[in-house]
């Protein structure tokens, strides 16, 4: 796959791997350890592209605030298809928005 393009604001889908003994209900690809003590799994991160750098890493952002850099060509990261933004829209982070929008007032 050729390099991807991510820019500020962007919605994208991050598929985390996680280790335990009880996966949750959004858990998907669960696969048992060898001697049944835990699972393997992936869950899908809703996240917003906070900073897209020439060197190809991108930082995401969490709806909780949380930050993560990530390369722009690993496998676990792509845009959110449309029907995503709008099925999952309560679980992005709200786009950020532009510093300083307020009209300035007239003087009388």
């Amino acid at each position: 796959m050729g390099k991807r393009r991510f820019s500020p604001g962007d919605a994208v889908v991050y598929r985390k791997c996680k280790h335990s003994s009880t996966p949750g209900p959004r858990a998907r690809s669960i696969d048992p350890a060898p001697r049944g003590e835990e699972y393997t799994y992936t869950v899908d991160k809703f996240w917003m592209v906070v900073e897209a750098s020439p060197d190809g890493s991108v930082v995401l952002e969490t709806r909780r605030g949380k930050k993560h850099t990530v390369q722009s060509t690993d496998d676990n990261l792509r845009h959110a298809r449309w029907w995503e933004r709008l099925v999952y829209r309560g679980r992005f982070p709200e786009a950020p928005h532009l510093a300083d929008q307020t009209q300035p007032t007239k003087a009388d």
